[in-house]
């Protein structure tokens, strides 16, 4: 009888101390059945707090200093060039259609993923296309409208560049400057937190929205600016003699990067503090096209996860292209409808 009552005491203060941390804003560790009581969550799960803090065992918390509520994702297509300018054949060898309609398809369910972790974000999904067929078009809008997301689609006419793009670029180049030109005006007058530009040959995970929104969160809050964010691990960048920094987002880590494709995540002031030299891609070919990023990445850090969040699906011997550790081949086929 006495140890019952030992035991119920012991419960009842337990009880106590746990409303008390809660209230302070203080998570509790019970290392010996492997759970927060103050979160009431096992270990393994997802502990960090959307827009409050960041918990990382065992370096415990960070306190979130700007919230995210709005994200834009904006999907750049293109269906009638397989690989610009080159004639390469992508990995799997299929039609390039194929990779705008997958990718569309594995980013919409990764938003899914991600709409359920942050209740309280608005995401927003647009399609900018420059060149589709009728029938590319009809099949992109289909997906988007079983989406059951907000979207919009916008066909670009690029006649109307002609007087703002340099002459003398190929069709495929005069096609992709079109296009970020639009996504980016798009950026620049819409509201929002987090604009997300994407192309349209990347595999993304499950996780990777919401993986880059809490470490999006945290990374802004550890260096006190705006910052890039990108969805792949690069091959390309293992090639590059050069130091960089590990850091722990919320289920991966993530890696200090000084180059990167066309494909990021950032604040819409880092795009309003860097207009001027974004507009520039939309406007000539520079020898790297991405160098306007690139400079902005000398101020504000740019980060890649390792492993790999998105999966560029370029040819499997480019080094811009397939992600190390990751099984492709499963990813591509849970797109397929």
């Amino acid at each position: 009888m006495k140890k019952i009552q030992n035991i119920q005491k012991t419960n009842f203060f337990k009880k106590i101390f746990i409303q008390i941390c809660r209230f302070l804003g203080y998570e509790i560790i019970d290392q010996s059945n492997f759970k927060s009581p103050t979160l009431k969550k096992d270990l393994n799960e997802t502990l960090s707090v959307h827009g409050k803090k960041s918990i990382t065992i065992p370096l415990g918390q960070i306190n979130i200093k700007n919230r995210i509520n709005k994200v834009k994702i904006i999907v750049r297509t293109c269906t009638s060039e397989l690989i610009m300018d080159q004639n390469k054949r992508r990995i799997f060898d299929e039609e390039k259609n194929e990779y705008t309609f997958r990718s569309l398809r594995s980013l919409i369910k990764s938003i899914k993923k991600a709409s359920l972790e942050f209740k309280n974000i608005k995401f927003d999904l647009i399609v900018t296309d420059t060149n589709s067929p009728k029938e590319d078009i009809d099949k992109i809008q289909e997906i988007l409208n079983k989406s059951n997301l907000e979207n919009k689609f916008k066909s670009i006419d690029i006649e109307n560049f002609k007087d703002k793009i340099k002459p003398g670029y190929s069709k495929a180049k005069f096609s992709n400057m079109a296009n970020f030109y639009t996504s980016l005006m798009i950026a620049k007058k819409e509201s929002s937190d987090i604009i997300y530009f994407v192309e349209d040959d990347y595999l993304h995970s499950e996780i990777a929205i919401t993986e880059m929104i809490f470490a999006y969160e945290k990374f802004n809050t550890i260096f006190s600016k705006d910052l890039i964010l990108l969805p792949s691990d690069y091959p390309y960048l293992y090639a590059k003699d050069e130091a960089t920094k590990i850091y722990l987002g919320e289920k991966y880590h993530w890696r200090l990067v000084s180059e990167s494709l066309v494909t990021f995540m950032t604040s819409k002031k880092v795009i309003e503090e860097n207009f001027n030299n974004l507009e520039k891609m939309g406007i000539e070919w520079i020898d790297p096209w991405e160098k306007p990023l690139h400079d902005i990445y000398k101020s504000n850090p740019c980060l890649s996860p390792v492993p790999s969040l998105a999966v560029h699906c370029a040819n499997i011997n480019s080094v811009f292209g397939v992600s190390p550790f990751i099984d492709l081949k499963k990813l591509w086929e849970i797109n397929k409808d």
